[in-house]
């Protein structure tokens, strides 16, 4: 499948397409035959044709597809039958593994396309085997990590691909993988002594000779603004970019269009520096002694934020009593530590490396100090062990759109949530995609008849009463009741969640909560147990698929506006009011509307599911915008009665039962 296919289809080539399309999607089609399960939608040709036209004009669109319309399918079957070179970005992961190990190659086997593909993840999720030798013979701190790094070594020495992913052993989180991976940062690139055998670079390798790149969106940012991971040598080749779970893109792309140094970025160049020298034949007393300075000062900054994680804006961390005085001795320190060091660089490749990201940091810590500029913002997050400081800025859109420039090729951006009603204004804005043509397709699902939207009586009128989140349980209870058990209750905040799993600790349904397993731990076990309630913040609002009876209820607590003290909100709202325009309308509604989708998108999963919302602030009913809220949801019932809730829900166990 060369890429020159796609330039020659013309109109003539267009024609064949569509006809490609109907025969993929057709009820005894390609998909069918091949893919158990596999049901003609008319939403998903739909939103095939559209795609397939604009990678014929190599146009911009925007697409927005309802939950059960089968975007993947939608826009894999008219990029693999265009040909050309496919990129293909994903929010998370877990949906770019996915979409390599099952989706794509179902849908080549269906079409017998020829085309190839390839995986490609940041360097971070491979193994390091310079690293992993170095920790190795620096030894590690605990029996256990020693353990876990033996496992590595063993995985490392069998592995086609060294995809930390494939190595269920050792947990994703263990912190063992920061000693044998790798990072930008302490990359040694083409003077480490393993270069030709690096699994990043046969990864790149893979994804330079392959039709087809599933990447995720993380890295295709990472490489578009440090030119870094590859994708830059990958784009000019490209016919198409798609990019999956698009309603990410604004804020990944606010992150890597900006600058952060973090205190255990520090800690760990003077680690690593440590290691490197006496690999290097012998260690610097004086060197050593200004790295254990720098990362005491790192240390101390940190704690000069307070105990609590929080995220700052740079005046008010200034307002903190040491953080300025911290900020400027870690500045000294750095710079003490950098200069000596560059003056070791030529011992070795990894001293080098060591004094390269010491002179980055030092230049943007000293960005940092500067005065700010009025297109970007200045603040600081703190975490419980550590601290980062950040330059963002307010928009991407022109960064984003001055990328998006250099070729002529197609962009595909899609979602279940990009609109607020029928409009994209606020998406489109953020991305700087102006002259893109846009789409939506709702839900195949029958909603009306699947799904209650129950909106309680008798809550406080403010959802900032102390007494709310209370309230909200206690309206819940009779539900969950109903219910046997099944639900999701998502909150806006962690103080709400942990008041809510204090009310529901004697429950007698199993009870999962955030923060006592990892994710996909408690949606096994809330899959397997079949009548347990889960508490969630923000991590469950999206990118998670419970289908079937396990599921009956998702209670959410407020609706989801972002804190207005958030120091890049706050900056953006000041920003907006400065050109006289409105914050509210122009960006904490779309924001707080297109999460809310994402929480309620947790409901119906599947066509034979059936189960009920419940939505818990007021502001929907008392708020003229609460109503242009509901209407931006999929069209369910509404109610406000209990009593046809519980109707509802035992109509469903009668169902089941029966």
């Amino acid at each position: 499948m060369g890429r020159n296919r796609h330039a020659r289809l013309g109109h003539g080539g267009g024609a064949r397409l569509n006809a490609g399309l109907q025969h993929a999607f057709a009820t005894e089609g390609a998909l069918a035959e091949a893919i158990d399960g596999f049901k003609r939608r008319p939403q998903q040709l739909e939103m095939a044709q559209a795609i397939h036209d604009a990678i014929e004009r190599t146009e911009v669109l925007v697409a927005e597809a309802g939950t059960g319309t089968g975007k993947t399918f939608a826009y894999l079957v008219p990029a693999l039958l265009a040909g050309g070179k496919v990129i293909i970005s994903t929010g998370t992961k877990t949906l770019q593994d996915q979409l390599f190990d099952r989706d794509l190659p179902a849908v080549r086997k269906a079409l017998a396309a020829g085309a190839s593909a390839a995986l490609l993840k940041g360097r971070s999720n491979y193994v390091c085997l310079y690293r992993l030798r170095r920790s190795a013979a620096a030894g590690v701190a605990s029996r256990e990590e020693a353990s876990q790094l033996r496992r590595i070594e063993r995985f490392a020495a069998g592995s086609a691909t060294g995809d930390r992913a494939d190595l269920a052993d050792v947990p994703e989180d263990a912190p063992i993988w920061a000693h044998a991976t790798s990072t930008r940062d302490n990359c040694l690139g083409q003077g480490c002594p393993d270069y030709g055998d690096c699994f990043v670079m046969r990864a790149r390798r893979n994804a330079l000779a392959a039709d087809v790149v599933v990447i995720n969106h993380h890295l295709f940012f990472a490489d578009v603004v440090l030119r870094d991971e590859g994708i830059s040598e990958l784009l000019p080749a490209c016919n198409t970019v798609i990019f999956d779970e698009a309603h990410q893109l604004p804020e990944t792309a606010r992150l890597f269009f900006g600058e952060t140094v973090s205190s255990t970025q520090l800690v760990e160049i003077a680690r690593d520096a440590r290691a490197e020298l006496r690999a290097a034949g012998g260690a610097s007393p004086e060197l050593e002694a200004l790295a254990n300075r720098m990362e005491k000062a790192a240390r101390d900054l940190r704690l000069a934020l307070g105990d609590t994680a929080s995220r700052l804006s740079w005046s008010q961390a200034l307002h903190l009593p040491g953080f300025d005085d911290s900020l400027e001795v870690l500045q000294r320190c750095l710079r003490q530590f950098q200069e000596p060091l560059e003056a070791q660089a030529e011992r070795s490749e990894g001293l080098a490396a060591c004094a390269r990201r010491a002179a980055t940091a030092r230049a943007a810590m000293a960005r940092m100090r500067e005065t700010e500029a009025t297109e970007e913002v200045r603040w600081v997050e703190v975490f419980a062990h550590g601290a980062r400081l950040h330059v963002t800025p307010l928009s991407s859109a022109e960064l984003f759109s001055r990328q998006m420039a250099d070729h002529p090729r197609a962009w595909i951006f899609t979602s279940a949530t990009l609109a607020m009603g029928e409009e994209f204004g606020h998406f489109t804005r953020e991305l700087g995609l102006g002259a893109a043509r846009t789409r939506r397709w709702a839900s195949p699902f029958d909603f009306p008849n699947q799904a209650l939207l129950y909106l309680p009586k008798g809550l406080p009128g403010d959802p900032n009463d102390a007494a709310f989140t209370d309230a909200v349980v206690d309206a819940a209870l009779p539900v969950i009741e109903a219910s046997g058990g099944r639900a999701f209750l998502l909150f806006t905040t962690l103080r709400a969640l942990r008041k809510a799993h204090e009310r529901l600790r004697t429950l007698r349904y199993p009870l999962l909560v955030q923060g006592t397993g990892s994710r996909s731990e408690l949606l096994a076990r809330f899959r397997s147990l079949g009548n347990a309630v889960l508490l969630g913040s923000q991590s469950f609002w999206e990118g998670v698929d419970v289908r079937g009876e396990a599921l009956s209820v998702v209670v959410i607590d407020k609706l989801p506006f972002a804190p207005p003290d958030d120091p890049v909100l706050a900056a953006r709202i000041e920003a907006i009011r400065a050109r006289e325009g409105n914050p509210f309308t122009e960006l904490q509604l779309p924001q707080a509307v297109l999460q809310l989708k994402q929480g309620a998108g947790r409901l119906i999963r599947d066509e034979t599911d059936r189960g009920v919302l419940m939505l818990c602030d007021p502001r929907l009913v008392s708020k003229a915008y609460g109503r242009q809220i509901l209407k931006s949801l999929p069209p369910m019932k509404p109610t406000r009665s209990l009593a046809e809730v519980a109707q509802f829900l035992g109509a469903r166990q009668r169902r089941e039962c029966g």
